[in-house]
């Protein structure tokens, strides 16, 4: 089982993430991803579709035509994991241009 991770891990690890944000209702971390249209928008959705099915760890998020809000949670663990910390980082990677 993945374990959750402490507040001292969580403090640490979002340091590394500075555009994530927690969410202490869902103990996870959100971000709202802005692109120029939706079809940059959902080209996004499916490069971070692929990174998520290989990770077999999925995201919980919407689009609404040019955004994309994402949050990482996981549940088997009951709130924030290095899962969702290393599907984070995997994400930011993608909009390194």
């Amino acid at each position: 089982m993945v374990a959750k991770l402490s507040q001292a891990e969580r403090e640490a690890a979002l340091g590394d993430l500075p555009d994530w944000n927690h969410d202490a209702e869902r103990d996870g971390i959100a971000r709202r991803f802005t692109f120029d249209d939706f079809s940059e928008a959902f080209g996004f959705m499916t490069r971070v579709a692929l990174l998520a099915e290989k990770a077999d760890h999925h995201p919980e998020w919407s689009n609404v035509w040019n955004r994309v809000d994402v949050l990482l949670t996981t549940h088997d663990a009951g709130g924030l994991s290095q899962r969702d910390l290393d599907l984070a980082a995997a994400i930011d990677a993608l909009l390194v241009r």
